[in-house]
């Protein structure tokens, strides 16, 4: 298990700020995490040279007894449980990393992006759907919206239009913003903006995105019985 992979040591700065966390909290009670981890963060920028130091070196010692330590673990380790650890390893920071992204894009305002006409149909009818559990209540749902007429679904299909057109709208100011802010990564390309579409183009195309995420509810289904 990666469990018993040695801890990389802690930084510095993020030594400075375990050891003196609770000295802070207790002076400045009023304050919450974010405001706390910002006036010590000043505190450690104004910190003497001398005293940051002392943390630098206690993070040298314990690195190289991580290197140590890390070094009898891998040795005891098969190729097979080193390539298997290797590839969860990828996989823990592939998930941290889109977790910071989508941390850091709530934080920007970015627009939620459009609901389909299934997932409207879903959140309209979920709380008086017949069914003990969720999955059981998702599951009559869906067997509902499979016997729908193109009828019965057009307000949903119209109601998922004019969501599409809401972020549309909302993505083009955020975007501005983000330019204003420099942060142009964050604006999608030329080629990604949505071209006009027809109305029997975009019927077809929100049709096709229903189907697939009737597909999908469908696959989560089967996984979770």
């Amino acid at each position: 298990s990666s469990d018993e992979r040695p801890k990389r040591p802690l930084s510095a700065y993020f030594r400075f700020l375990k050891e003196k966390r609770d000295v802070f909290k207790q002076k400045n009670p009023e304050m919450n995490t974010v405001q706390l981890v910002k006036k010590m963060a000043g505190a450690w920028k104004e910190l003497p040279a001398s005293q940051k130091q002392v943390y630098e070196e206690a993070r040298k010692t314990d690195w190289e007894r991580y290197k140590e330590q890390l070094a009898v673990y891998e040795a005891q380790l098969t190729p097979a449980q080193a390539v298997a650890l290797k590839e969860e390893r990828r996989k823990r920071l592939l998930r941290k990393r889109s977790l910071r992204v989508k941390k850091e894009l709530a934080m920007l305002g970015k627009p939620k992006r459009p609901r389909s006409s299934f997932n409207i149909f879903v959140s309209e009818n979920f709380q008086q759907s017949e069914g003990i559990s969720p999955v059981a209540k998702l599951k009559k749902l869906f067997d509902v919206w499979q016997k729908m007429s193109s009828s019965q679904k057009q307000p949903y299909l119209q109601l998922a239009e004019d969501d599409k057109v809401r972020y549309e709208n909302e993505m083009k100011s955020w975007e501005a913003k983000m330019v204003e802010l420099g942060r142009e990564d964050l604006v999608r390309s030329s080629r990604q903006w949505s071209k006009p579409k027809t109305a029997a183009t975009a019927k077809k195309a929100e049709t096709a995105k229903a189907s697939s995420q009737e597909k999908t509810a469908k696959l989560k289904l089967k996984s979770e019985e």
